[in-house]
Formats: structure tokens, C-alpha cells, sequence
């Protein structure tokens, strides 16, 4: 049978490349004629060890006959790292090097799955004459919000969406929002005048409208009204919400230390062992987890702050603690393996040690499917509440970057799926600070909240939990239907040409 071809480039990005590579493999396990290109390419400034480790061993461990992983050459013209447009400009200097790996190709791919922040090489497909679509890896309700501000920003011949943006007290009645959205929880891309962002992402938003289709890394009954509302509008690529897409294998798929494997290709299998072989030791559902991200730290005045809350709550924790990098360094990540216990409040170490761990790096899906976790301090990436979901692990929310105050609105205010610590805080990484200091007693609150949640938000937990695995794993799921539609129009395609 001839392979039909698809053209995968992800952007080099931990969230983003674990999310794209699950979601291919999702497509060759159920298209046997189908097989995937990824083509790889990097920032070329402090880039974490652990990206390339995670492409060879997926290198290794999928069929090539079904997923092949190319790496493109590094540039030789890399601009300035200081310069505001590093990055637009890096991914732009991709594009003749995409173009000539694909026309090396023996035959035509039938399409092209592009990354959200590299949907400017639409303009490449369009050259070469191939449909080409969008891999979302983040929520419909952050999608939804970057199409309405582009739509209103053209409609009034506006250039920075700052100007929509400036006012944190007031609200936006947008529609496939239950509650009106206030300014003050949108993404720092539509706020931070000291940034490009605010111009790029009315870019990038209106490059989105080019393409064939949008394949969101959500589902239907997860986000209805904003999915509902994007699915009608004129002027919008046809919406494929076909996760949760999420990389659990050898790392446990059930709320039972049993399933624990450890996992080869990581490189903190010891610690990994000592967190699972602790938690084993505790009462079901008793620990909260807090956990802020690959690159979530906080200095250590608000260090001080989340322990004083954490002794106050007399909860069972689990805290992945890293050591911050220092203030003007540029890309690279907080250490591995490094607790930031300078920081902690003298003593706290001692009156705790018999209900709490504090560790670095943090293997979270392993903690999440474990019994003894019964509530998680998130971050609000976007994989993170689906991984949470996914285990019906409640969450409480402390947003840092990207979009994740969208997404704990969106939790804690549209869903009721989450409790609130903070849905407004933002981390400056440039100055490593946020833009307040959450005081001990309200972290304390929301972690006795957390734990002790209603048993209505916990039914909403138990039911999106159970409907989170059926919509891939069951042949009405509504996200493998969307799928096998996705499938259907690319085979049309090639069917037409």
C-alpha cells in the first residue's frame, strides 16, 4: 500500500514537542497508510540537553517506516540573542532549509502540520502546493481569543493589541464565555507594551485564518461553548479538537503505584524511585502536589511565603522546589537537580519532614497517577490541566507565563473544575519576580480549599476525568471522529490531485 505522507514541524519546546509527537504517533497507530516527516530545527541559544535526548530516544523507539525524524542544519546567520525578534527571526531563517527538505522528498507529502508558532511557513505549502494545517497544542478558549482580538484589531485599524488591553479593571463580553473575561487574566502577548508580542500574536492570529484546519489539542466536551462558537464563525479554518493528546507511556496510567515503570529515558531514575517509594507510604489522596513547570521558580521571598502556607495548612505535600537561574539569563531553564532550600524558612525542613518531601525536578505524570495525590498547585500549562484532568487529580491554580491565566480562568470561572490561589499573577522573566507576593495565609487557604473540595466539584473532577478517556479511546469519542474526519479530507485531497 502506498504511504501518504505528512509533513510534521514542531517547534523545539518541551510542551510543545512532547504534545506534537504523541499526537503523530495517535495518527499512524490508527492510519496504517499514513506515515510522518518531522523536521526538527533549533533556537541555537541555550538550548536544554533534554530536547535532543527526547528526539533520539523517540528516534529509537518508533517504527521508521511510520515516523521519521529529520534534523535540519544549524544556521550560520543567527541573529543577536538580545534582539527582541530572536526568535520570529530564527524560526523565518527555517524556511528555505523546510522548503528543500521537503522537495528532497522521493514523492509529494499530502500535507503539512505546522506548529502554532510557526504557521508563517504556510507561505512554503502554498509554494510547494500542499494543504497545510495547524497543530494547537494549547486550549480553544486561548485560539478563541487570539482570533476575536486580530478580528477587532483589523476591524479598527489597530497595530498593538495593548490598546484593546490597557485597562486590568475592566471585562470583555466575548462570545463562548460564560462569565465576561477580565483583562487583567488575558496572556502578558496582549499586555506587555515592552515586548513585540502584542504585535506578533495579531500576526499570527491572522495567519491561523489561511490555513486548511486547526487541530486543538482539547475536546469538545472539555471546552463546548468556546468550540460551539469557533466552529460557526465565518472566516475561520475548519476546528479538529482531538485530544487530550498526552504522552503517558512508562509512566503509569492508573491511580495505583502498581503501574509504576521506571521510565529509560529519563535521567533522574533514582530520584524517580525515592517519590514514588515515598508517596507509596501515604494515605490515598491525602498529598497535594505543587508543581509550576519547566521553567516555573520563584525567587525566594515568595518561597518564604509558600512554605509559611504550607506549614499553616498542615496538608501532606510534594513540592518540586528548583533553584532559580540568575536574573539576565537569556533561554536557559532552572536546574534539574537543585532545591532551592536557601530559601525556606529556617526550621521548616525539620517540622515537616514527617508529612512532606520537597524535591527538584518532578516526574508529573508519575506523581498525578499515583493513589496518595489528592490535589495539584499547578502553573496552568495547558498540559498540565490535561494531564490532571486526565487522572481526575483537582487542581488549585497559580498561573506564571504564556497563557496559563486565561487557562486558570478558564478552570477555576468557566469549568468549576479547579480552586482558585491566584488566576491573575504573572512572572516577569526578565526580572525573575511576579507582579505581587501571594501572602502565606492565602496559600494555606487554597490548599485546605483544595483538599477538603466539595463533593459536587469533585463529581465534575470523577465525570470529565472519565469522559477525557473516552472521546480517543472509544470509536464515538468525539475526538477520534474528528480525527477519522481530519484523515478522511486529507485522503479526499489526494484523491482530487
Amino acid at each position: 500500500m502506498t504511504k501518504t505522507e505528512l509533513v510534521f514541524v514542531p517547534t523545539s519546546a518541551m510542551g510543545h514537542l512532547l504534545s506534537t509527537i504523541e499526537f503523530a504517533k495517535l495518527i499512524v497507530q490508527t492510519n496504517p497508510n499514513i506515515s510522518i516527516l518531522f523536521l526538527i530545527y533549533h533556537f541555537g541559544v541555550n538550548e536544554p540537553t533534554k530536547i535532543n535526548t527526547y528526539i533520539e530516544s523517540q528516534s529509537r523507539e518508533v517504527d521508521p517506516n511510520k515516523i521519521t525524524f529529520i534534523t535540519l542544519p544549524p544556521l550560520s546567520n543567527l541573529p543577536d540573542p538580545s534582539d527582541p525578534y530572536y526568535f520570529a527571526t530564527v524560526i523565518k531563517l527555517q524556511n528555505p532549509l523546510v522548503k528543500k527538505a521537503v522537495q528532497d522528498r522521493q514523492s509529494k507529502p499530502a500535507a503539512f502540520i505546522l506548529d502554532l508558532m510557526n504557521v508563517f511557513m504556510i507561505d512554503i505549502a502554498n509554494e510547494l502546493h500542499i494543504p497545510s494545517y495547524i497543530y494547537f497544542t494549547a486550549g480553544a478558549n486561548f485560539l478563541h481569543t487570539m482570533l476575536h482580538f486580530q478580528e477587532v484589531a483589523d476591524q479598527q485599524g489597530i497595530v498593538d493589541v495593548t490598546v484593546l488591553t490597557d485597562d486590568p479593571e475592566t471585562a470583555l463580553d466575548l462570545p463562548g464565555f460564560i462569565n465576561p473575561l477580565p483583562n487583567k487574566v488575558l496572556p502578558w502577548v496582549f499586555t506587555d507594551k515592552d515586548t513585540i508580542w502584542p504585535k506578533r500574536i495579531l500576526d499570527l492570529a491572522r495567519k491561523f485564518r489561511e490555513a486548511k484546519g486547526i487541530l486543538v489539542n482539547s475536546f469538545t466536551e472539555l471546552e463546548a461553548n468556546t468550540i460551539k462558537v469557533l466552529q460557526i464563525q465565518e472566516n475561520v479554518p475548519t476546528i479538529y479538537p482531538v485530544g487530550p493528546i498526552l504522552s503517558l507511556e512508562n509512566r503509569g496510567d492508573s491511580k495505583s503505584s502498581n503501574n509504576y515503570n521506571n521510565d529509560n529515558s529519563s535521567l533522574n531514575i533514582n530520584d524517580e524511585k525515592s517519590i514514588i517509594d515515598w508517596l507509596d507510604g501515604q494515605p490515598k489522596a491525602s498529598v497535594v502536589f505543587l508543581c509550576f513547570g519547566s521553567m516555573g521558580t520563584f525567587n525566594a521571598e515568595q518561597v518564604k511565603e509558600i512554605a509559611d502556607g504550607l506549614d499553616r495548612s498542615g496538608q501532606r505535600f510534594l513540592w518540586s522546589l528548583r533553584k532559580p537561574i540568575q536574573v539576565g539569563t537569556f533561554g536557559a531553564l532552572p536546574s534539574e537537580d537543585m532545591i532551592f532550600d536557601e530559601a525556606l524558612p529556617e526550621g521548616f525542613m525539620d517540622r515537616t519532614a514527617h508529612r512532606g518531601k520537597i524535591i527538584p525536578w518532578a516526574p508529573q505524570v508519575v506523581v498525578l497517577a499515583h493513589q496518595a495525590i489528592g490535589g495539584f498547585v499547578s502553573h496552568c500549562g495547558w498540559n498540565s490541566i490535561l494531564e490532571s484532568i486526565w487522572f481526575g487529580v483537582p487542581l488549585a491554580t497559580w498561573p506564571m507565563y504564556s497563557e496559563q491565566q486565561l487557562n486558570a480562568f478558564t478552570l477555576v470561572k468557566e469549568l468549576g473544575l479547579g480552586v482558585e490561589i491566584k488566576i491573575d499573577y504573572k512572572w516577569d522573566m526578565k526580572k525573575r519576580k511576579g507582579n505581587y507576593l501571594v501572602k502565606a495565609e492565602e496559600v494555606e487557604d487554597g490548599v485546605r480549599k483544595l483538599m477538603s473540595m466539595n463533593e459536587d466539584m469533585k463529581r465534575k473532577v470523577r465525570e470529565m476525568s472519565e469522559l477525557s478517556r473516552k472521546v480517543l479511546q472509544t470509536d464515538n469519542g468525539s475526538s477520534r471522529e474528528l480525527l477519522t474526519r481530519f484523515i478522511a479530507e486529507i485522503n479526499q485531497d489526494i484523491s482530487l490531485t
